[in-house]
């Protein structure tokens, strides 16, 4: 006959309980790190969006400038273009002896 506390094959009833209970914590441990490797990118995305949303205001001037290297010519200039111009696409050219033609 078998003593308080154990089934027929030996085996305690609390040993059996705690080896449910560390299986379950395994299960669900390894979901919520599951879960976390998902959802930390997807709200660091969010959070940056919002973040460079917020710094985006309308009395910002989004103006582009970018140079062309020198070519056989020999002749350096910047093309500028900006929001405030009076045509979004309206080019300001700026050469290298600083003389400005276009739309400046």
């Amino acid at each position: 006959m078998a003593g308080s506390g154990q089934d027929l094959s030996g085996r305690s009833f609390i040993s059996q309980t705690s080896a449910g209970i560390l299986r379950v914590t395994l299960l669900f441990g390894s979901a919520v790190i599951a879960l976390t490797l998902i959802l930390v990118p997807i709200a660091d995305k969010n959070a940056r969006d919002r973040m460079f949303a917020s710094v985006e205001s309308p009395g910002i001037d989004r103006m582009s400038t970018g140079s062309i290297g020198p070519r056989s010519s020999a002749e350096t200039y910047t093309i500028r273009r900006s929001v405030l111009q009076q045509s979004p696409s309206a080019v300001c050219i700026i050469r290298e002896s600083g003389a400005r033609s276009g739309s400046c």
